[in-house]
């Protein structure tokens, strides 16, 4: 969050992190499947670094495939944190796509899979949680602006 202030200060843009339903909704790309570019675990290795073939590192992002909207490493290469708090359930939470904040627990939530994870954990709809960072967790931002009218 430091650095989406530090980013919206330096640009006049409104920068954050992503919802945990806005990350889902980037990642899947319109797919409905595991993962954005269908349910056949064997093309994982065009789209992400895993532990598969990541060889216990991250890499630079772009060197595999995007989903269909252009977005690159949204499966594997680091779990991304997302602005919501971890919760173990959707039950009550936000129907309108927005972070789900309340709750006592600090841990925030991560998605997307990393470098450090099997097939399993890169899927679109998979889940995590931490506290800490680390060498396989890393943040994507998301520009904010004003709807159209």
């Amino acid at each position: 969050m430091a650095y989406c202030a530090w980013l919206t200060a330096q640009t006049g843009q409104s920068y954050t992190l992503p919802s945990e339903a806005q990350w889902e909704y980037a990642c899947r790309a319109g797919s409905d499947m595991a993962y954005c570019f269908g349910d056949d675990e064997q093309q994982l290795k065009d789209y992400a670094w895993y532990a598969d073939n990541a060889d216990g590192q991250t890499h630079p992002v772009g060197e595999k495939q995007p989903n269909a909207w252009g977005l690159y490493d949204m499966h594997g290469n680091v779990w991304e944190w997302c602005l919501d708090r971890w919760h173990d359930s959707y039950k009550d939470a936000p129907v309108d796509g927005l972070a789900w904040e309340a709750g006592q627990d600090n841990d925030r939530l991560l998605r997307g899979g990393s470098w450090y994870s099997g097939s399993r954990g890169c899927r679109s709809a998979y889940r995590y949680f931490s506290v800490s960072g680390s060498s396989y967790r890393g943040f994507r931002v998301v520009r904010l602006v004003a709807p159209r009218t």
